[in-house]
């Protein structure tokens, strides 16, 4: 009796010590499937089910395979560079972190903030976009109904734990995964006649201009289109500090990922532009109100799959839910992150016993909310809202190859051996400085059109940039103010490389 209470005393005082060691910290609950699926789901959604079509209208088959390829290549090395920081500093607010430590601390706030602001407003979309889809099966409910239904279960998703949060992404991506695999088996069995009933081939890569429609510039326009379908692969930096083993998981996720998101988009993009010519009008790409024309819904209702539309209908809600979900999640942990650095308002640094850091989920919610409601009551508003926020994922990317280029010149500064590193990006430095020269054409060829006319459009310059000064402001307002200056290299900081 006396060992067993002794023993029972022991688990008590473990658990008492466990929750003081937590306190005030995010838990490790993410397991290698959850890391798998939410790279996997956070790069797979809208951007590969509807606007697929019009890159393949704007470029030709050929022209988006091109820009995607392209695209996906810059994508390649921004991850491996992303692995190597969080797999030996795995912290939740990895880019304002990482940007803080290696580059300036200015320029970790305004990245912070700027990828904050992203997916909060990004929230407000999605939700948007929940309503208009379920137009299609309950036309008379209002929009306001769904908005609020989904924004709830977004919350309560993120509210409950970090593992039900990593389950809903997993189910959710599992979802958009299968259908895809499945897509490409009914597009390559109608492409050579066994479904179907007519021998398709590669006749529709010969029509008009294809396979390449515009020349150069309309590949270049269609980069901007293919970095938005790939951005959210970023979010296994986020979730790394909160993987059980982030030395395994992070690396694991990379490796994986990558390739098979890829895969998706460039088969997907062939096999549609094999089944469906460039020239067809059906092909309307990102409007979520055209979902029945999605390309995948057109390549199953041409085998004479039933229901084909309410299928991706289905399918679609899911990405729109799951981008919400981690969006929400993104933001929240980016508010806390940059609370404990002392770059946002201390109350937001609070955690929870099931380690969320509540007041900053709340506050991200209510800022999305906001967004949302500027869409009901004030489209002009929630327009420029949109486009503020339209140049923020790839400002982040560019963050990161800048933040990776310094992280290794800082590690051998410091006399570290880069085989301790428990992953290793290729080809630096060619990789950060390919991707941050690929960031900076996609940013500021954004609306390149707009300088092309007898008088520049100053409107569609602002509409379109607006991003930039923003981030700029928060970098040099933050500058003059803490008169912050850029780390030199033997004195950035590596410590607490594996403990949050």
């Amino acid at each position: 009796m006396e060992a067993l209470k002794s023993y029972k005393s022991d688990q008590n005082n473990q658990k008492v010590q466990n929750n003081e060691e937590s306190k005030g910290h995010v838990k490790r609950n993410l397991k290698a499937r959850h890391m798998t699926m939410i790279a996997i789901g956070g790069s797979i959604g809208t951007g590969l089910f509807l606007a697929t079509g019009s890159s393949i209208q704007t470029a030709g088959p050929g022209g988006a395979l091109i820009a995607y390829g392209v695209i996906g290549i810059m994508v390649y090395f921004l991850m491996t560079s992303l692995g190597e920081m969080a797999t030996l500093m795995p912290v939740s607010g990895s880019f304002s972190t990482y940007g803080s430590r290696f580059v300036d601390p200015a320029f970790g706030f305004a990245l912070g903030w700027n990828y904050w602001f992203n997916w909060a407003v990004t929230l407000a979309v999605e939700i948007v976009a929940s309503a208009i889809i379920m137009k299609f099966w309950f036309p008379d409910v209002p929009s306001i109904v769904w908005s609020t239904l989904f924004l709830g279960l977004i919350f309560l998703l993120n509210a409950l734990s970090v593992k039900s949060y990593g389950e809903s992404e997993y189910w959710f991506s599992l979802i958009k995964v299968v259908t895809i695999i499945v897509f490409i088996g009914v597009g390559l069995l109608t492409i050579f006649g066994i479904l179907g009933g007519q021998f398709i081939g590669f006749k529709n890569f010969t029509v008009g201009h294809a396979p390449v429609n515009g020349g150069l510039l309309s590949v270049l326009s269609i980069f901007l289109i293919a970095g938005f379908s790939f951005q959210g692969t970023e979010l296994v930096g986020i979730a790394a500090g909160e993987s059980e083993e982030p030395e395994k998981n992070v690396p694991k996720a990379i490796r994986q990922v990558f390739w098979r998101i890829l895969l998706f988009y460039i088969v997907a993009i062939a096999v549609i532009g094999l089944i469906i010519p460039y020239t067809s009008p059906d092909l309307l790409g990102r409007d979520v109100d055209n979902i029945a024309v999605s390309p995948f819904t057109l390549v199953f209702e041409k085998v004479g799959i039933a229901f084909a539309a309410s299928v991706m209908n289905a399918v679609i809600l899911t990405s729109v839910l799951s981008a919400g979900t981690s969006g929400l999640y993104a933001s929240t942990r980016m508010l806390w992150s940059m609370a404990k650095d002392g770059q946002a308002p201390k109350f937001l640094q609070n955690v929870n016993d099931r380690g969320i850091p509540m007041n900053a989920l709340v506050m991200t919610t209510i800022i999305g909310g906001l967004a949302f409601l500027t869409s009901i009551f004030g489209d002009q508003v929630y327009t420029w809202l949109l486009n503020a926020s339209g140049l923020t994922g790839f400002i982040a990317w560019l963050g990161i190859a800048v933040s990776h280029y310094r992280f290794r010149k800082a590690y051998m500064a410091q006399g570290r051996d880069i085989n301790d590193l428990k992953f290793k990006a290729k080809w630096f430095p060619l990789g950060p400085i390919l991707a941050f020269a690929m960031c900076v054409i996609v940013i500021f060829g954004q609306n390149y059109q707009a300088f092309l006319t007898s008088e520049i459009d100053w409107y569609g310059v602002a509409v379109s940039y607006i991003g930039l000064p923003i981030f700029l402001g928060l970098w040099l307002g933050y500058k003059l103010v803490h008169k912050t200056k850029v780390v030199p290299l033997n004195e950035c900081s590596f410590d607490e490389m594996s403990s949050k």
